[in-house]
């Protein structure tokens, strides 16, 4: 008999299911919501949503009342999943700008399913101005290229030929490139600047 695809898990609902077993192996309890948005850089809502698939699919079981009561039931059927190599072109800051020059350093393998249709790159991170996003100091961030991007996005920006990662923000004429740390300012992009997106951060891998 075949596998029944309600059962089938989700690339979201795996990384989830990763970090809570990583949290469980590294501090013998397991995470609770809050930790896990702020890890994944995402609202609550959106956590209790792939918690509450996987408990469907019976991967995890909940102890109602309880913060921590989360416990791991089973875990997915291990298949082959295609990587692609997605080149490592060097460091971008997530505190002060720095040019991030494109000389290859490496690859690293992403899913498939990450990069998509389009084409990706590879950069480190240095600062903490993105932690609240869950982007730390030496994180790598996997970035499709792309010369737009939308409000609410986090991209890989070039200001007056200085690379950051930050989130976009768009209001009417308004635009700034905001940190995700409530110590630092957002940057507010002038008339006069040159503004130019490289591409849109999709996926990270800490190191």
């Amino acid at each position: 008999m075949g596998r029944n695809r309600e059962d089938d898990i989700t690339p979201l609902q795996q990384e989830t299911l990763d970090e809570i077993c990583r949290y469980v192996s590294a501090k013998r309890y397991p995470p609770t919501v809050k930790e896990m948005s702020e890890t994944f850089g995402m609202s609550h809502a959106s956590v209790h949503d792939r918690i509450n698939q996987l408990v469907r699919k019976g991967y995890l079981k909940r102890e109602e009342g309880k913060a921590r009561g989360l416990t791991v039931t089973k875990h997915p059927q291990t298949n082959a999943v295609a990587l692609l190599a997605v080149p490592i072109v060097g460091t971008v800051a997530a505190g002060h700008p720095i040019f991030a020059h494109e000389n290859i350093t490496g690859e690293v393998l992403v899913e498939a399913s990450v990069v998509g249709s389009g084409k990706c790159f590879a950069l480190y991170t240095q600062g903490d101005s993105m932690i609240d996003a869950g982007i730390n100091d030496g994180d790598l961030i996997i970035v499709r290229r792309q010369p737009i991007a939308e409000d609410g996005d986090i991209v890989i920006a070039l200001l007056d030929d200085e690379a950051t990662v930050k989130r976009l923000k768009i209001d009417n004429e308004l635009i700034e490139l905001v940190p995700e740390n409530p110590r630092l300012k957002p940057i507010r992009v002038k008339p006069e600047d040159e503004l130019r997106i490289l591409g849109k951060v999709v996926g990270r891998k800490r190191i």
